[in-house]
């Protein structure tokens, strides 16, 4: 017997990255084989560095108390609720509540789903960026919602067109998201940005949530959409612990907002866990009460990172800002890379093109098939991408400057 999945899974499909990594696989054996030097995978953000060894040591003490291994708090523990709050009054300069407006978070990738279950009822209709993260879109199709993409592009510096926004029919829309410092383009928040943004979800009513987990990346001074007058009517805020500490792995994250708000997601959550361990809880506290010269030594390794990444796009002609922030370095490939592919080519094209792969597919494949290294190809992230491929910050410099040895001695073939 053959069991049919729910018809919400035929909205979706496996992650890029997983799909991927089957390809990666592939080409790291045979590299191997070959007696060639290892896959450099520059693809996914997944920072690399070690997390706060205050959060460490927390970590190991508290999980060797007898109370720390029973169910937690649904809500989380008060005292990381309050290192949440101190931690954006100290930083963001933006108040939050720490009884009812914080909600802690198996990362903040799971609020998005929660969101989304919490918020959108079927037929209602998403404003999500293009080129932006993928998963704010696999989430609507999940609920049952509708997609419907608003375009970031280079030109208006990645920015949404308030212009196209405004003649957009905006009757069914209930949730837009937004995210800067920006996945993929590396894009900066500005005050002005997120005032534009939260008098347009004011005037539309439209609930606006702003995935911030990229503020202290290359940044001067982290933005809190709660900056905006207004935006506790209408907003909500993710953020982690993952990219700014340095502790991916440990799925620490949070949303905030007005308490009324934050209890419909709360609502969702407690059906489907139990509670954060506690020893990750009161590590998390030591991690957010780092000073300011732990986010100075972390940007002055990835500014050095951005600049190695930098070298490698302009042995590829690839046309980038130096200045941007986040995880990644974003840029226009060169030329015409368009070519036509066969329904098996080794290439991961759109569902939708069977014959075609984007431009910025053929440039990482030629890279990825003749050095091992692997950029990722800027259509994973919508259309506006096509024409573009980004590197991920998250190796050191030495492995950056292999990655850029192997594609010039390419080049030079």
């Amino acid at each position: 017997m053959k069991l049919q999945p729910a018809e919400r899974t035929k909205g979706v499909q496996e992650y890029y990255f997983s799909r991927k990594q089957k390809d990666l696989d592939a080409v790291s054996a045979d590299r191997a084989a070959k007696g060639l030097g290892p896959l450099i995978n520059l693809g996914i953000g997944a920072p690399d560095g070690m997390p706060p060894q205050a959060a460490i040591d927390t970590l190991k003490k508290v999980a060797q108390a007898p109370d720390s291994h029973k169910y937690q708090n649904y809500k989380g523990l008060p005292v990381l609720r309050q290192a949440f709050a101190d931690w954006y009054t100290r930083y963001y300069g933006v108040t939050l509540n720490p009884n009812g407006g914080i909600q802690p978070l198996v990362g903040s990738k799971e609020g998005i789903l929660l969101i989304s279950l919490a918020y959108v009822n079927p037929g209602d209709v998403v404003l999500v960026p293009d080129p932006g993260y993928p998963t704010y879109s696999s989430t609507v199709n999940l609920v049952g919602g509708q997609v419907q993409k608003y375009d970031l592009k280079e030109e208006n510096g990645w920015l949404p067109d308030f212009d196209q926004l405004e003649k957009m029919d905006l009757s069914k829309a209930k949730l837009m998201w937004v995210n800067y410092p920006n996945m993929p383009t590396g894009a900066k928040a500005t005050p002005e940005l997120y005032q534009k943004l939260v008098d347009f979800a004011r005037r539309h009513d439209i609930l606006l949530v702003n995935d911030n987990p990229y503020s202290f990346i290359l940044t001067d001074k982290p933005i809190s959409i709660f900056s905006a007058e207004g935006a506790w009517e209408c907003c909500l805020e993710l953020n982690s612990l993952s990219k700014a500490h340095n502790m991916s792995g440990w799925r620490v994250g949070m949303v905030a907002g007005d308490p009324e708000m934050v209890n419909e997601i709360l609502k969702v959550k407690s059906q489907m866990d139990s509670g954060m361990f506690k020893a990750m809880q009161i590590a998390a506290v030591e991690a957010l009460a780092q000073g300011p010269e732990w986010f100075e030594a972390l940007n002055a390794e990835y500014r050095r990172r951005r600049e190695a990444a930098g070298r490698i796009f302009d042995a590829l002609g690839v046309k980038y800002n130096p200045d941007s922030a986040g995880l990644f370095l974003w840029g226009r490939i060169p030329g015409s890379f368009v070519a036509d592919a066969p329904q098996d080519d080794k290439a991961q094209c759109h569902p939708e093109q069977q014959r075609r792969i984007s431009p910025g597919e053929v440039l990482s494949e030629e890279i990825l098939h003749a050095t091992g290294v692997f950029i990722t190809p800027g259509f994973v992230f919508g259309k506006n991408g096509e024409n573009y491929v980004r590197i991920s910050l998250c190796a050191p410099v030495p492995t950056l400057e292999d990655g850029l040895a192997r594609i010039k001695e390419y080049l030079a073939r």
